[in-house]
């Protein structure tokens, strides 16, 4: 299995912060919000490499954070070639460009580099163990339903099984929201290069409507974490994390 960490977008919502410095790399309790992410994966036998997926803009500063670390996984870096938030190619568009350049042929375990959370990944990978020719989303449920509407929600039934996904509704029918936390079975991630070819670029952006588009071509699963969780996405969150976690 590779592990993919999705840290090429520009984090505009997080200016000045992040104006020339990528947020996968801002710190919370004086450590990057990379290193969580890596520590949750190091720990994994079923991963044998971990990929980080950046931008021209910000990786040399990833290859200086990667140089003063000791990470005992195989490490690749590698830069979609965008300069800006006007060219960026996407999160489903990364993944596309990621898949091909590494001629990827594994299951593979993606998580957004700003995704901080509580959780080992030890039970999330046993249910992935589970359904092992099904797509598996982490998921969190929060404990106001009003704040759903800012992240993909979703339905699940008695099996977990997806039934419904709708990307940031005005008028959320659940708690239940997606984590940026994926695993995709090497035999389904065609899928990925198939909805590229037939959305916009917008949607390219947006993994809740890969996501939304996957559960009605293959059954698609959810797993529930329940520790703490922060999307840093803005100021807010960021605040919350940096005091919370």
């Amino acid at each position: 299995m590779k592990a993919l960490i999705l840290a090429a977008g520009y984090a505009t919502r997080l200016y000045p912060l992040t104006k020339y410095y990528p947020k996968s790399l801002l710190t919370v309790k004086q450590r990057a919000i990379i290193d969580y992410i890596i520590d949750k994966l190091q720990v994994l036998d079923a991963v044998d490499e971990i990929i980080i997926v950046t931008n021209s803009k910000f990786i040399s500063q990833f290859r200086k954070w990667l140089n003063s670390r000791i990470i005992g996984k195989r490490i690749s870096l590698i830069d979609d070639l965008t300069k800006d938030n006007a060219s960026r190619l996407g999160a489903i568009g990364d993944m596309d460009f990621v898949i091909r350049k590494k001629d990827l042929r594994d299951d593979l375990l993606v998580i957004g580099g700003d995704n901080l959370f509580e959780d080992e990944l030890h039970g999330f990978l046993r249910f992935v163990e589970t359904h092992k020719n099904n797509p598996v989303i982490g998921v969190h449920q929060l404990k106001d339903k009003a704040h759903a509407s800012k992240y993909g929600v979703l339905k699940i039934d008695k099996k977990n099984k997806v039934i419904d996904f709708q990307e940031k509704p005005p008028r959320p029918q659940s708690r239940l929201v997606a984590m940026c936390l994926y695993c995709f079975p090497k035999g389904k991630l065609g899928l990925v290069r198939k909805y590229m070819r037939i959305k916009t670029r917008k949607k390219a952006d947006a993994v809740g409507s890969y996501i939304n588009w996957l559960s009605r071509k293959v059954d698609t699963f959810a797993y529930v974490f329940h520790g703490r969780w922060y999307d840093i996405g803005d100021h807010k969150f960021y605040a919350a994390a940096k005091d919370d976690f």
